[in-house]
């Protein structure tokens, strides 16, 4: 039997890996993000691109719940990692062959997207292998931290290496992290049991037994359902602030400003991970979204570079405490047996507020909110003369609700008493 320094090591070895990873990621994502807006001028374009590279992992992942339960833990995420490569090595392909369409473009990060389905469910669920209770929260600051260097490191690199090259350095640089990824992997697999089910049962048993798991808390039920109407709101901030800041200045200072912004989240990330959180996770999950929407308010209020990035590094800082306050609440309230079908239907559920997003914020944006907010628009003379107006004003609207709407949910989510039981019954 490791000991838990032992078992510790091996996740940082993991966590190392998927680090490299998110750096690749964000690369392709900021350089794909800048390419489609500057070719189309549309913001529908790029919400596009931003909802295949994310709908056909959410659709998929209950069933790599189900696999994550059944087979190798460890061999899934090698897998998902290697073969998602293919579709960047298809879009890097057709921009070799002097550039890639629209459609191009969407075939690729569908098909990246498809495996990198895999991935997630067996990462959180080697976490619960891996780790006690107790390393719990410190382990998920640091999971935060490696998900932020997707915004940390990435945009303001990728800012850079566009100044000096274009988006095919970016696609050849993520492939190559995805080998590094399946490397530590491999590593942290050597010496740890699989965690197979002995006796493997029907794909709609098992289904079943991860929402069994979900649904038998009421508050853990609630709390996932309330997310997906958090990250609805959150989903606006995501797919237009590239559009919103791209109407008034370059691919180098939007790098610059998203990194900025985005370390906050590095610095309360890491802030948890050396003083985890042990009480009061539900006061300070109500608390953080209610900041993190006042900042979003703040970010699209404006077309000034200082105020995005300050307003952006507040938002970002509030995440981490309310990812590690839902993640606390919702883990220790499922059995280490159905780990994986239980994230696999979490993520699902929780994040279709993504999904509905993405599908329509670009759209509101380009067809609805910026017209309104040209000189001359209906909104021009009244909401212009506080926000100003331009081509980016409608995605800045756009941001601005969603930061107060964001506000009023954290309100109804504070009161609502299944989810404030979790704190008192915590496991």
């Amino acid at each position: 039997m490791r000991s838990p320094n032992q078992m510790f090591g091996k996740f940082l070895l993991l966590w190392s890996g998927q680090f490299v990873s998110a750096v690749g990621s964000g690369l392709t994502s900021f350089g794909l993000g800048v390419y489609v807006f500057q070719q189309s001028g549309k913001a529908s374009a790029a919400a596009l691109v931003t909802l295949l590279a994310f709908l056909p992992s959410l659709l998929l992942t209950p069933l790599a719940g189900v696999l994550a339960d059944r087979y190798d833990r460890r061999l899934l995420m090698v897998a998902g990692d290697s073969l998602s490569a293919a579709g960047l090595v298809y879009i890097l392909v057709c921009m070799l062959q002097g550039g890639a369409q629209l459609w191009q473009i969407c075939v690729g990060i569908t098909i990246s997207s498809v495996f990198s389905s895999l991935m997630d469910p067996a990462y959180k669920a080697t976490v619960s292998d891996l780790l006690s209770k107790e390393q719990y929260t410190k382990a998920s600051g640091l999971v935060q931290a490696a998900g932020s260097a997707k915004y940390l490191i990435s945009p303001i690199l990728a800012g850079f290496l566009l100044q000096i090259s274009d988006i095919k350095l970016l696609l050849a640089i993520d492939i190559c992290t995805f080998w590094v990824t399946v490397a530590a992997t491999v590593a942290v697999r050597r010496g740890l049991a699989s965690k197979n089910h002995e006796t493997k049962q029907p794909f709609v048993r098992e289904f079943k037994d991860g929402w069994g798991a979900v649904s038998e808390n009421k508050g853990v039920l609630v709390l996932v359902l309330m997310t997906s109407v958090i990250v609805f709101f959150l989903g606006f901030i995501q797919t237009l602030a590239t559009p919103m800041i791209l109407s008034f200045t370059d691919s180098s200072k939007l790098g610059t400003v998203i990194t900025i912004a985005a370390s906050g989240m590095l610095v309360t990330s890491v802030m948890i991970g050396m003083i985890p959180i042990k009480r009061g996770h539900v006061n300070i999950l109500s608390v953080s979204l209610c900041c993190a929407g006042i900042f979003m308010g703040a970010f699209g209020l404006r077309e000034n570079l200082v105020l995005i990035s300050v307003s952006g590094f507040l938002f970002f800082g509030m995440l981490p405490f309310a990812n590690t306050s839902l993640d606390y609440l919702i883990r220790t309230h499922i059995g280490n047996s159905v780990q994986g079908r239980a994230w696999g239907l979490i993520g699902l559920i929780s994040q279709l507020g993504y999904v509905a997003a993405y599908s329509i914020s670009g759209v509101l944006a380009d067809v609805a909110f910026t017209p309104l907010l040209l000189d001359g628009g209906t909104l021009a003379g009244s909401v212009g003369r506080i926000i100003g107006t331009g081509s980016g004003r409608g995605a800045g609207l756009l941001i601005i609700l969603g930061g107060a709407l964001l506000c009023v949910t954290s309100g109804i989510l504070y009161r609502i008493k299944s989810v404030r039981q979790l704190e008192t019954r915590g496991g």
